[in-house]
Order: structure tokens, then C-alpha cells, then sequence
């Protein structure tokens, strides 16, 4: 089992580096960690005063490692989560916030077991989560994984400019679907018909 730090390590990996994409609601971005989080946690790197890109640049690799690990799974709560599905929600946290929660806990509704959609892992969820992996131990994660994906093609659907997150130039996979199909086994990642169908609508 892999400790927390090295999946946070991946998820440092897997976001890059310092990107500034205009289309991209976080705004300025280095290795996953936006500018918004920056400013929310007072990350003043160069003490000049205040928070800008220079200090999204200046954000080291192991700075972005602790804020995951420390905002992004302790605080949250993950830890709570049975072993086997952490490194998807943590992933998911890292990228969609307290919705990582929330499409957990519509999973959970959707198998017809009590739960609130809250965005908060709480005893409920821990709970409802537990009983939800005890009656399909074999498919829950990659349920979630498939939750994951099909909330990606939704924000595209709703959000035109979020489309090139979801499905690159020549028509494939994008990084938002490439991402949640690292968490999903094979047998059920979309085939490259499956997905240019599913956005065939997309202009």
C-alpha cells in the first residue's frame, strides 16, 4: 500500500507545473496548488506583501506535497475512507475540492444506502462508504472512478471552455478523463469510439 506522501507525490506529478490558463476558474497554477489556495493559506513566498503569480512561480515541489497532504487529505479527512479508495478521492480532492466528497456520496445514495451529500466525510459517510464497499467490494472503487469521469464530461458539457480539459484537439481523451481512468481498471475505460461518441455533441 502506498504511504500518503508518495500518492501525493503523484499528484504533484501528474498536475505539472506553473500554468496560467485563462480558461482555467483556479487561475495562476504551479504543481496542482492554485493561487486562490495560496491566498487562502497566507503563502506570502517572497514577503513582499502579497499574493501574485510570483509566488505561485516560487511554490516548490515539496511545498505543493505538504499543502495536499495536509489540506487536502487530513483536513478532509480522507484517512476515514476505507485503504482502497484514497488515492481516488484524494486525487479527485486535490482537483475538484469538496466535490470529491459529494459525487462519493451521490454514489452511495444512488446504491439506495442513507447518506447526506454534504461535501464533509463525517460518521454517516464513513459509514455508508463502508457498507457500499462491503456489497461490492470488487466494483466500488471503480464506481467511483466512473462517478469521477462521468462529472468531468458534465462540467464540459455545461462549461464550453472546459471542453480541451476533456478532449484534446484530435478528438481523444483529455487530461480531466486520461486522469480519472488512472483510477479506474481497465476493462472500464472507455474505448476512443466510446468517448468521441460521448462528445460528439460538443461543437
Amino acid at each position: 500500500m502506498q504511504t500518503v506522501r508518495e500518492i501525493a507525490t503523484e499528484i504533484v506529478a501528474r498536475e505539472g507545473g506553473y500554468v496560467n490558463d485563462p480558461d482555467d476558474p483556479g487561475g495562476a497554477t504551479n504543481y496542482g496548488v492554485t493561487i486562490h489556495t495560496m491566498r487562502r493559506l497566507g503563502l506570502d513566498l517572497n514577503r513582499d506583501g502579497q499574493i501574485t503569480t510570483a509566488d505561485v512561480r516560487a511554490l516548490s515541489r515539496e511545498q505543493a506535497v505538504q499543502i495536499f497532504i495536509t489540506h487536502y487529505f487530513e483536513r478532509p479527512r480522507i484517512a476515514a475512507l476505507p485503504d482502497s479508495l484514497q488515492p481516488s478521492v484524494f486525487d479527485m480532492y486535490v482537483n475538484a475540492g469538496s466535490n470529491a466528497v459529494r459525487i462519493l456520496q451521490r454514489l452511495v445514495r444512488d446504491m439506495r444506502i442513507e447518506c447526506s451529500v454534504d461535501g464533509l466525510i463525517g460518521p454517516q459517510t464513513v459509514g455508508a462508504v463502508r457498507q457500499a464497499m462491503t456489497s461490492a467490494p470488487e466494483h466500488f472503487v471503480d464506481a467511483y472512478g466512473i462517478a469521477r469521469r462521468n462529472y468531468y464530461y458534465g462540467l464540459a458539457d455545461a462549461r464550453p471552455s472546459s471542453r480541451k480539459y476533456a478532449r484534446r484537439r484530435d478528438g481523444g481523451k483529455g487530461g480531466w478523463i486520461t486522469r480519472a481512468e488512472e483510477f479506474i481498471s481497465p476493462r472500464y475505460h472507455l474505448t476512443e469510439a466510446q468517448h468521441r461518441q460521448r462528445t460528439a455533441a460538443w461543437a
